[in-house]
């Protein structure tokens, strides 16, 4: 494998409609793993899990702000061009 990899993961025009179908489950995939992560080290560990804790709340804004974009693409009937890319690269452990 290279130092980074990229991986592209939508790249296409969408109407507001099918963007929201698309991005919404992006986003609320991430939002349950993390839910659930934050879930089992309660159960497991008997606290929170800190990088969870922090990224909830901050997924939940980016959430509201693709909503106010979706609202906006539909209330002036425009379509939505959407580029999304992942980078991956591998790291040593930390153990």
């Amino acid at each position: 494998m290279n130092q980074t990899e990229k991986l592209t993961i939508i790249n296409n025009h969408f109407t507001a409609e099918e963007a929201k179908d698309i991005l919404m489950n992006l986003f609320n995939s991430k939002l349950d793993f993390l839910n659930i992560k934050n879930w089992s080290s309660q159960e497991r560990f008997g606290k929170k899990d800190v990088i969870a804790e922090e990224r909830i709340p901050a997924l939940k804004s980016e959430i509201k702000r693709l909503e106010e974009i979706l609202t906006e693409a539909k209330n002036n009937n425009k379509k939505l061009v959407v580029h999304s890319e992942i980078y991956i690269s591998l790291q040593e452990n930390e153990e």
